[in-house]
Order: structure tokens, then sequence, then C-alpha cells
């Protein structure tokens, strides 16, 4: 039997929650690089204000070293060049993310592609470190890069599932309420048969009405 058109659910708008959720991630990635790449421009434009803003809120996620970050204008990024490449690696993988993988999956890869991913950043890192060898403005960005893009792999599943979710409360309707609903004599019994029977009073109070 079919619905009545009042009861229709549409189902257009459950599809399209994925498609929303790569669009928002992918504007607010590709905003963060542009805010990086912007915070010099600001400052040779005379937009000292906006520009120390932009540097104080990343302050508080990279250490901002001007000899390990990239120049513009004769200022440096908002962000070192290791982070700069986490950002843009990032804001490029999710761009592409429809083309490699659908908007529909969201089971992840499994955690050993993201340490794979993590291990050129490590070593980078640690032939710094250590003294062994000096790392370079390009080895900073394409290590970042190649860990961001690959977390892109493990964030849009869980941000898809998320999107995917009803969050509709659930109604349920007293057994009582279906009862005063329907007028078909067999639905009531049916209803009456399954609802929790009310308690009997209690005779403690009268000890003659006791066998």
């Amino acid at each position: 039997m079919y619905s009545p058109p009042n009861e229709y659910i549409p189902q257009v708008g459950a599809n399209r929650r994925p498609l929303m959720m790569w669009l928002l991630v992918a504007r607010g990635s590709l905003a963060l690089v542009a805010i990086i790449i912007g915070a010099p421009l600001a400052l040779a434009a005379g937009h000292s204000a906006l520009a120390g803003t932009i540097y104080q809120t990343f302050s508080h996620v990279c250490h901002q070293l001007p000899e390990r970050s990239f120049f513009i204008k004769g200022h440096p990024f908002a962000v070192c060049a290791r982070c700069t490449g986490i950002y843009a690696g990032f804001a490029v993988a999710t761009v592409l993310y429809p083309l490699a993988r659908s908007l529909r999956q969201t089971e992840a890869p499994a955690r050993k592609w993201l340490f794979l991913a993590a291990a050129p950043l490590a070593i980078d890192f640690s032939i710094e470190f250590s003294g062994v060898g000096h790392n370079t403005h390009s080895s900073r960005l394409f290590t970042g890069a190649l860990l961001g893009a690959v977390a892109v792999f493990y964030v849009m599943p869980g941000l898809l599932d998320l999107s995917l979710r009803k969050w509709k409360r659930d109604r349920t309707v007293p057994a009582d309420a279906a009862i005063t609903r329907t007028s078909d004599p067999k639905e009531v019994s049916n209803a009456a048969m399954f609802s929790t029977p009310a308690s009997a009073p209690s005779d403690y109070s009268a000890p003659h009405r006791r066998i």
C-alpha cells in the first residue's frame, strides 16, 4: 500500500549531505591556505591590524620561525614551511578527494598508511634535530604536504559518516494513545494485549480482604 502524500520523505536532501560536507571542508581548507599566504600580503599593503590578527592566531599552532618560513613581499608566511605543506597538502587532497573515493564511502584506510606518510616528516625532523644534517624549505614543504594529503583520507570518512546520520528524534506513540486514535476493534484489542497492565491496588491496608 502506498503512503499518503503528506507522509512522503524526500530522498534528495539525504543524498546531498556528503556533497555539502565535502564542499564545506574543501572551501575551509582552501580558505586557510589563502589566509596563510594573505598575511604577508596584508602586512605589505599596510593592513597591519589584519596581518597581526592572522599571525597571532596561527602562533598557537606553529612556531613561526622566520628562518624556517617562506617569504613573500619581504614578510614571512603565517606558518612555517612544514605547516604550509600540511595545510596545502590537505587542501589539494580535499579538492581531489571525489576523484579518488566515493563521497558515500565512510570506511577509513588502514592506519599503517598514515604512519608511513608520517615517516618522511619524522625522518626530516630527526635529521635537523639530531645535528646529523640540515633539512631545507623544500624537504619541510614536501614531507608536510604528504602527511596533510594522506590525513584527508582519515578525516573525510568520519565527516561523511556524520553527514549521513539522521538527527531526527525517535517519535514513539504510547499504547493508550494508539488505542484512542484507532477505530478498528481488532487493533484496539491488539494494542491492549501488548500494553503494560496497570498494577493492582495493595490490600495491606484492609486485612479483612486478604485470604
